[in-house]
């Protein structure tokens, strides 16, 4: 099938689509109002792109866009495969072949999964600077913030990373409808239960009305495909019951030390045959799909920074709770984890710190413009002892970095939030 032909029944598909379409929860992030740039978002398979792309493409309709003006191909479509950028050059034509108004209007290019097709960039560029269109990309690799738009895009992209729902916007798919404001017992109790439901479920769009049992299945079928498409085969990875096994080590233990001797240590123990960049370039691939994160110590010392060990954070509580079983547990560290990826969806860049005396704080968060705050995470503060250790370490890296800090618990989740 050519591309003058497959246009118009992905048109058709995508406008019926448009149709169908009766309430999407409303995101807490947007592209950035910035005329002439291609805007781009980045985060991991069934995180929400699309649908945030059709949240953005139903607001330009509503504010009078015409929907012959838009173009929405997802790359995903076997039907449009083998995929390079010529297919990607002739459907964009084909387009305004089938709409030759299009020649004289702004018209607005969606393009989701723009990492499946061959050296796309180079169409991309050229359409950006030939054609009266905005742009609006996504993509399932981390690269795509760091490798090719920095290098292929030249300034003309604005990034932006979608996750999975917040809580705040677990509540709102769940239709919950609770006043916040009014802080009293009842408020407290219902907010601990609706977050305690979020910390098993995960906040994957697709999966919040489904039941239990299918949530987790729908979660572990989640990660194969991730694994599959976004690293085996995108990497070319020789040895996939290896890497399933770095995944599962690092989904396993976040909010924990990780350090990859050790894991290279526990790997010979077992006799896997692995060498220590096979392995570093496993953890970079897994960081790339967003199925999981690695932080430094912060130190002004790069080598000190490398040597510590990182410690791990994963995509989704319920990503986490579908591949483990000790629930309660988990508890304290699917909370920090929780507090990890608020820190990341504020675009900060995060990480933990040792006092002189080697106390650990959660977080040291530094927002795009620069300003550092100290975050430890605790999940139960009715221990005096629990209670002393983290404001103990808490103090300590005030004074010593002179930056202001705070212990998030529950409660104060709960009320307020991440607040910077």
């Amino acid at each position: 099938m050519n591309e003058r032909s497959v246009l118009p029944v992905l048109l058709g598909e995508f406008y019926d689509k448009l149709n169908r379409l009766k309430e999407i929860v409303d995101r807490d992030i947007q592209f950035p109002d910035a005329p002439g740039k291609i805007k781009v978002a980045i985060g991991m398979r069934r995180a929400g792109k699309t649908y945030f792309l059709y949240q953005q493409i139903l607001k330009m309709i509503n504010e009078g866009v015409s929907k012959t003006a838009i173009l929405y191909i997802n790359f995903e479509d076997d039907r449009l495969l083998p995929l390079n950028e010529q297919k990607l050059a002739k459907l964009v034509d084909a387009f305004y072949s089938y709409y030759p108004e299009n020649h004289d209007r702004k018209c607005y290019l969606f393009f989701d999964e723009i990492q499946n097709v061959d050296r796309w960039p180079i169409v991309i560029r050229r359409l950006h600077d030939t054609k009266n269109a905005d742009f609006f990309l996504t993509g399932s690799s981390a690269k795509l913030l760091s490798k090719e738009i920095a290098t292929s895009l030249r300034g003309r992209s604005l990034a932006i990373e979608i996750w999975p729902y917040s809580f705040n916007e677990f509540i709102r798919a769940k239709k919950i409808s609770i006043e916040r404001d009014l802080y009293d017992k009842k408020t407290q109790d219902r907010l601990s239960q609706i977050f305690h439901f979020y910390l098993s479920e995960g906040g994957f769009p697709e999966i919040i009305p489904f039941d239990p049992d299918v949530k987790q299945k729908t979660l572990q079928e989640y990660l194969d495909v991730v694994i599959y498409r976004d690293i085996i085969e995108r990497h070319n990875i020789k040895n996939p019951t290896l890497i399933k096994y770095v995944i599962l080590s690092m989904i396993h233990n976040v909010a924990k030390p990780f350090a990859v001797n050790k894991l290279y240590n526990d790997l010979k123990s077992q006799g896997y045959q692995v060498g220590k960049d096979m392995l570093y370039e496993y953890v970079d691939h897994i960081e790339d799909a967003y199925l999981a994160f690695s932080i430094a110590v912060y130190d002004k010392s790069i080598r000190k920074a490398q040597t510590n060990p990182k410690k791990l954070y994963a995509i989704d509580p319920g990503m986490v709770r579908a591949l483990t079983l000790d629930y309660e547990g988990d508890l304290g560290r699917l909370f920090e984890n929780i507090v990890y990826l608020d820190l990341r969806r504020l675009g900060c860049k995060t990480n933990y710190y040792l006092t002189s005396e080697r106390y650990e704080i959660d977080f040291l968060a530094q927002t795009p413009r620069g300003h550092k705050k100290f975050f430890q995470v605790a999940w139960d503060m009715q221990d005096a002892q629990t209670m002393d250790r983290e404001e103990r370490a808490l103090r300590a890296g005030m004074k010593e970095m002179n930056i202001d800090g705070e212990i998030i618990t529950l409660d104060s989740y709960l009320r307020e939030g991440v607040r910077l």
